[in-house]
Order: structure tokens, then sequence, then C-alpha cells
């Protein structure tokens, strides 16, 4: 009797099945929130509320712990550190806006020389955003390099727009005060980076 069953077509020869091939194209999925995805890598929304709440903890590390870890001149810049880990993730030109908005809250701070930090945040937002799209990879020390970069630019604008340092305490200022600085922001954005980076490992566009 099993001599008279028919046998179950053979597929051409030369043709494979597309769920044989392990290097197909890679089928467009959905993540549990409805945010379309491709070969698994999910941009959830849950990463950008968590991306936002990193970035609002940065803020009131700013005026709550940073007065506690030195002098303004040492201590690790929390929301420099913000605008910069924003800048990794957005556009050049809203990465303008809003180190604007920073440059304009740190000069409320002090007026003494009202404007130049606006100038200086701008140029560091459009500058770092441009320059990690054009230039850099996802990398700790790449980024941690970024942040000591942008520290020090920031200072150096800061200082030449006010005009309060002149001389040998401008050197001092941008050869000893400011590197160190840096360094202490670097050190915190890799230690943000390292321990949060999956949640900041997004882009905002994507999102």
């Amino acid at each position: 009797m099993g001599a008279d069953l028919p046998r179950p077509a053979r597929r051409p020869s030369g043709r494979r099945d597309a769920r044989d091939d392990p290097h197909g194209p890679a089928r467009e999925e959905r993540s549990a929130v409805g945010v379309p995805i491709r070969g698994g890598n999910a941009v959830r929304r849950s990463d950008k509320y968590r991306f936002w709440v990193i970035l609002g903890v940065l803020v009131v590390l700013q005026f709550s712990l940073r007065g506690r870890l030195g002098g303004d001149r040492v201590a690790p810049d929390f929301l420099l550190l913000a605008l910069l880990i924003y800048t990794i993730r957005a556009a050049p030109g809203p990465s303008a806006g809003v180190g604007f908005l920073v440059g304009l809250l740190r000069d409320a701070l002090t007026p003494a020389s009202f404007g130049a930090g606006a100038l200086a945040h701008t140029l560091v937002g459009y500058l770092s955003s441009w320059s990690k799209a054009v230039f850099f990879a996802e990398n700790l020390f790449v980024n941690g390099c970024l942040f000591f970069a942008g520290t020090w630019f920031r200072n150096l604008v800061v200082a030449l727009a006010s005009g309060k340092l002149k001389g040998g305490l401008l050197g001092w200022e941008l050869l000893v005060w400011s590197p160190i600085q840096s360094l202490t922001t670097a050190v915190a954005g890799v230690l943000v980076l390292w321990l949060f980076g999956r949640h900041l490992a997004i882009r905002l566009s994507d999102a």
C-alpha cells in the first residue's frame, strides 16, 4: 500500500528555499512596543525615555553633587557632559540649539560674562555632533577623548569671549585648570557610558 502513495515534490536542483539561507535579507519585525526593527536590533521607545532620564540626572548632579567634588575649576561639569552625550546622538542643528540653551543657563548663573557661555556651548554642541557623525566610532576611549576635547574647547571659548583672563592667567587656565576639569569630566562621561551604555546607544531620529 505504501508504494502507491505519491512522493512529495522535489525542489528543482540549484534553487534554495529562503528559509535555508542564513545570510538572506533580514525580515522586518516589530518590538513589543510597536517600533520597527531589523535583524533583532530593537530601538525601543523605553530606551529613549531612559535616555532623557539619564540626562536629567546629570543636570540634577550639576546643582547638587558637583559642589562637593572640589572647586569649580576641577570638578566634572555634568551639565556640559549631558550636552555632549546628547550631541553624539543627535544631528548638528538640534545639538547647536540645545547648546545655546545650556549656554544661556550658564550665563544666567554668571552674568558677568553673559553671552560667552551661549557662544561656547553652541559651538561645542554643533562641532561635537558633526565630528561624531563624520569621524568617531562607537568606543569608550574615543568618546572619552570627545568629552575631554569638548570641555577644554568650551573653556577656551569662554575665556577668550569673556576677556576676563589675560596673559599668564589665561595660560594657567588653559594649560592647568582646564585640562584637569576636562579629565574629570571625561572620566565621569566614560563611567556613565559604561554603566548605562545600552540605554544611551540610540539615535534620537530612530527612536
